[in-house]
């Protein structure tokens, strides 16, 4: 009997229907293909209060970000990148992680994590996937082996936000199959 696998995508920007977020979709959609349940938390989702570690009350959407990571078999992070790096709302998001310190798998532990910078040039989309996988070493995740670097003026996605650039599209899919493969490995 296969275990059930889930899988959390947190990324885009505020601006919906942004092309980060088509891009955490076409990840999520080959985690899904590879079998895994998901779950997005995306744009709007992730406008919370900047994470203060001395407040002990959450809101109901950093509780549910931190529930949902804690009870996430794999992650999927997309970032835009602003001036080089990621973005104030999905990093201050990830520092919401550290809400998981206490827990028997704390952090992100044990989990792989697809990562994908974009960006209108690729210096950006580069250094920004660099620092993506560099935040979840720190939060003791796993990056998967294949990651992406978006151009965004030179990706684009249809009305229905598929990729429409056939082997970028493949790409986005494996890092979610990876993932899922990671999450079932450690299952046993």
């Amino acid at each position: 009997m296969r275990v059930s696998i889930r899988v959390v995508g947190i990324g885009g920007s505020i601006r919906s229907d942004s092309q980060s977020e088509r891009t955490l979709s076409a990840v999520l959609a080959g985690a899904r293909q590879a079998g895994a349940e998901t779950t997005t938390l995306a744009g709007t989702d992730l406008v919370l209060p900047f994470y203060d570690p001395s407040v002990a009350e959450r809101t109901d959407g950093a509780r549910r970000l931190v529930d949902v990571l804690r009870n996430a078999d794999g992650v999927i992070l997309v970032s835009p990148g602003y001036h080089g790096t990621v973005s104030g709302l999905v990093k201050n998001a990830l520092d919401y992680v550290e809400d998981l310190r206490g827990d028997a798998r704390p952090y992100l532990d044990g989990r792989a994590v697809g990562c994908v910078g974009t960006a209108q040039g690729w210096q950006a989309a580069v250094s920004t996937l660099t620092a993506l996988r560099s935040i979840v070493h720190a939060l003791r995740g796993w990056p998967t082996p294949l990651g992406a670097a978006l151009h965004a003026g030179e990706v684009r996605f249809d009305e229905h936000g598929a990729c429409t650039d056939a082997k970028t599209a493949g790409t986005l899919h494996a890092i979610g199959e990876q993932v899922v493969d990671f999450a079932r490995r450690r299952h046993g």
